[in-house]
C-alpha cells in the first residue's frame, strides 16, 4: 500500500510538486504525518508560568494568649514562593485562555508565553477547583491565534488525537494517540471530580492545561491528569471535555467571577445489575434517584425517589459525576429535557436549570470577641448553603461555615451541624450567638458530623 502511494506521488507533474498545506482528509494522508494539524493548532497553545506565595506554617502558640508574651520580638514564619509550570489554550483572539485550576488557581503572578515568544501578564477571571478549570484573560491582547471548540459529545472512541503542551518545561511538545475512553469519572487527581475523555496520547507533568485536538485541529479537551505510579505517562490520560470549557468561557465573557452550576437538589447512585433486575430493566444503566430536597427543580417537575434518569438532552447519564456534567453543560436559565424511567415506561420531562435558592434566608452569622468562640461563622442550611458546602440534600439546622481559631482547636469542623450548645437547642444562627455569649468558660456541644451524632466538651 505504501509503495503504491509513493508511486502515485512520484508521478505528480513537477508544476504541482509544491503541495497545498491542509488538514489530512483520509487515512492514507494521515499516515504521512500530522504536520498540517500541528501547524494549525500549536500556535494557540501557550506556556504558563505561575508564582504562588504560601504562608509558612506558624506554631499554634503564636495565637495563644498565654504564650503570646514569650514570642515578642520573634517574627512569624516566612512566606514560601512556589513556581508552577503548565500549559494553556487560547480560546479567543482577544486573549481568553483556558488552563487547569491546579496550575493557576492560587497564583499571585501569572506569565503567559506564546509560541512566537510574546509574553503577556494574565489574571484568573473565572475558576473552579472542583472542575479544575480556570479561564485567564491576557492583558492588552489582540489578534491572537485561537482554537475552535468541537462538540465533545460527538467524539468517539478510536479517534486520533494529539496532545500539545509543555511537559517538564522542555518546550512545546506534541504527542499522538487515540481517544481511548469516554465518560470517565472519579479518576482524576487533585480536586477534580468530573467527567473526562480518556486518551493514550502521552501526557506528562507540564502538559496540564494543554490541548487535546482532533485531526481537524479542533479542541476536544483540556489535558488535566494521568494515572501513573512513576510520575511519567503510562498511556492513560484524562482531558476535560470541550463542552464544559465552552460553558466556562461563556460565563467568563458574561462577567461571572464564580462558576454557576445548576442545582439538582437530589442525590442518587449509579444503576447496578441488582437494581436493574428489581426494576425490570434488561440492562443496567442510568442514575437512580435516592433522595430529593423539597425545593429541587426535579421535584417541581414531578420526579421522586426511585425514578431512573437515563438521558439528559439526548445524552446518556450513568453516574452522579456524569449527571453533574450534563447539568453544567446545560447552563443556568434554560431547561433540560430529561428522560425518566418509572413503572416500566420512559417519559421525557423538561426540568428548569436554576441556581440553588437562598430560601429560607441563610442568616449567616459571624461571632465576635464578645462571645466564647470569636471567628465562628454559622448559617442556616438552606439549598444555597447545602450546594456551597456540598452537604447532603436532607441537611437541616445550623451549619458551621468556619470554626474559627478557637473552634478549630476545640474540635469543631467545617460542615458540622450544631444541635445543642450549652443546653440551648439550636434552631437559628442567632441561637448560637446567644448560647456562646452566656458567662462561663465551659462549652458543651451536641452536633452532627457526616451523619453521626457526637458531643464536644471543652474549656477555653
Amino acid at each position: 500500500m505504501l509503495r503504491a502511494l509513493l508511486t502515485v506521488f512520484l508521478l505528480v507533474p513537477a508544476s504541482l510538486a509544491v503541495a497545498e498545506t491542509r488538514v489530512p482528509a483520509t487515512q492514507s494522508e494521515i499516515s504521512l504525518g500530522f504536520a498540517p494539524v500541528v501547524k494549525q493548532a500549536a500556535p494557540a497553545v501557550v506556556n504558563i508560568y505561575a508564582k504562588i506565595i504560601r504562608q509558612g506554617r506558624a506554631s499554634p502558640l503564636f495565637s495563644d494568649p498565654f504564650f503570646r508574651d514569650f514570642f515578642q520580638g520573634r517574627t512569624a514564619p516566612r512566606k514560601r514562593v512556589e513556581n508552577s509550570l503548565g500549559s494553556g489554550v487560547i480560546l479567543t483572539g482577544d486573549g481568553y485562555v483556558v488552563s487547569n485550576y491546579h496550575v493557576v488557581g492560587m497564583a499571585t503572578e501569572i506569565r503567559v508565553v506564546t509560541t512566537d515568544r510574546r509574553e503577556f501578564e494574565a489574571m484568573v477571571v473565572l475558576g473552579d477547583s472542583e472542575s479544575d478549570i480556570a479561564i485567564l484573560k491576557l492583558s492588552e491582547a489582540q489578534g491572537l491565534p485561537s482554537l475552535s471548540l468541537r462538540d465533545s459529545d460527538q467524539v468517539e472512541v478510536g479517534e486520533l488525537a494529539l496532545a500539545i503542551g509543555n511537559p517538564f518545561g522542555v518546550g512545546q511538545t506534541v504527542s499522538s494517540g487515540i481517544v481511548s475512553g469516554l465518560a470517565r469519572s472519579g479518576t482524576a487527581t487533585g480536586n477534580a471530580r468530573g467527567y473526562f475523555l480518556q486518551t493514550d496520547a502521552p501526557i506528562n507533568p507540564g502538559n496540564s492545561g494543554g490541548a487535546l485536538v482532533d485531526v481537524n485541529g479542533d479542541l476536544i479537551g483540556i489535558n488535566t491528569s494521568i494515572l501513573t505510579r512513576s510520575g511519567g505517562s503510562n498511556g492513560i490520560g484524562f482531558a476535560i471535555p470541550a463542552n464544559l470549557v465552552a460553558e466556562f468561557l461563556r460565563q467568563a465573557q458574561d462577567g461571572a467571577t464564580e462558576f454557576q452550576q445548576p442545582w439538582a437538589g437530589m442525590s442518587g447512585q449509579q444503576m447496578t445489575a441488582d437494581i436493574a433486575e428489581l426494576l425490570g430493566l434488561h440492562l443496567p444503566g442510568g442514575f437512580v434517584v435516592s433522595n430529593m430536597h423539597r425545593l429541587s427543580p426535579f421535584a417541581e417537575a414531578g420526579f421522586k425517589p426511585g425514578d431512573v434518569i437515563t438521558h439528559m438532552d439526548g445524552q446518556e447519564v450513568n453516574s452522579p459525576p456524569e449527571m453533574k456534567f450534563r447539568m453544567a453543560v446545560a447552563g443556568i436559565g434554560g431547561t433540560a429535557r430529561v428522560t425518566r424511567y418509572r413503572g416500566g415506561a420512559s417519559q421525557e420531562v423538561d426540568v428548569a436549570m436554576m441556581l440553588a435558592p437562598d430560601e429560607p434566608p441563610a442568616e449567616q452569622t459571624a461571632l465576635d470577641d464578645r462571645t466564647i468562640l470569636p471567628g465562628l461563622i454559622v448559617a442556616r442550611a438552606n439549598p444555597a448553603v447545602i450546594a456551597r458546602m456540598a452537604l447532603s440534600v436532607s441537611t437541616e439546622g445550623v451549619v458551621v461555615l468556619d470554626p474559627g481559631w478557637n473552634g478549630n482547636r476545640a474540635g469543631l469542623r467545617r460542615g458540622d451541624i450544631l444541635l445543642n450548645v450549652n443546653d440551648r437547642q439550636i434552631e437559628t444562627p442567632s441561637d448560637v450567638r446567644r448560647a456562646l455569649t452566656d458567662p462561663g468558660r465551659w462549652v458543651n456541644m451536641l452536633l452532627e458530623r457526616q451523619g453521626q451524632r457526637m458531643s464536644l466538651r471543652f474549656r477555653l
